[in-house]
């Protein structure tokens, strides 16, 4: 199982990533800044001074915090969900959570890249706040009401890592944190270069393809338990290459 998790802990943290950078959250990155911190797009990309970058992060940092304090409970809860299921069932029901993990992450792969489309998950589910109240706390709720909602985009990744987490409770929490540190690290690193959006978008849509597939990937190969075996492999070779220069 350690080095199962080896390989998922990068999983998650490439899902993390990208879900910032698809269609749904990436073009709207800029409006999200304008929202939480009230200045236009157009200030925020041509106003380079000192202070108003500072603001901006520091908004960006509570926006996260919001998001990452409603992706965390839910972590939480499928990684206490996990423990309850194979706590009530008798037998290996760890290999059976995985088996039905992997056929989940392996249908929400299809989906996110795009070869099968379920209109039921291409309705956006999220709380709108209207008006956003004011200050940094206001900018915390407005990022619990992003993620406390579903998109065709995050949605679907999210899931996926929540279902690792419960087939996988041992790392489950720690799944869930990486998955969140991929998705906050290109958040605060595009905040800063705010005007490097513009490529990313360009390839977001073949970005997404290539995620869908690695979940296509990584969900067979957690169904028939290779992806175990092709940690050991990765580990081993890891370990032969180290120790050939040591020597």
């Amino acid at each position: 199982m350690e080095d199962l998790a080896n390989i998922t802990i990068w999983a998650a943290l490439g899902a993390g990533i990208i879900s910032f950078i698809s269609p749904c959250t990436l073009p709207l990155f800029p409006a999200f800044l304008s929202y939480i911190t009230g200045m236009s797009v157009k200030e925020l990309e041509s106003n380079k001074d000192l202070k108003v970058r500072s603001k901006l992060l520091v908004h960006a940092f509570f926006f996260l915090f919001g998001v990452s304090m409603i992706f965390f409970s839910l972590g939480v809860g499928m990684t206490y969900f996990g423990n309850w299921i194979q706590g009530l069932l008798a037998g290996d029901t760890g290999h059976l959570l995985q088996r039905f993990a992997g056929i989940f992450m392996v249908f929400m792969g299809l989906f996110v890249a795009g070869v099968v489309r379920f209109d039921w998950l291409m309705k956006e589910r999220r709380l709108n706040v209207a008006k956003k109240p004011a200050g940094y706390i206001g900018s915390t709720f407005v990022g619990m009401g992003f993620a406390a909602g579903w998109t065709p985009c995050i949605g679907p990744i999210f899931a996926s890592i929540l279902m690792l987490a419960a087939s996988n409770p041992s790392q489950g929490i720690l799944y869930t944190v990486v998955y969140i540190i991929g998705f906050a690290l290109p958040f605060l690193i595009l905040t800063v270069f705010l005007g490097s959006t513009r490529w990313i978008r360009k390839y977001s849509n073949t970005i997404m393809k290539i995620g869908g597939a690695i979940m296509i990937l990584m969900g067979t190969l957690l169904f028939t338990g290779q992806l175990t075996e092709i940690s050991i492999f990765i580990l081993r070779l890891i370990e032969g290459t180290w120790l050939e220069n040591l020597g």
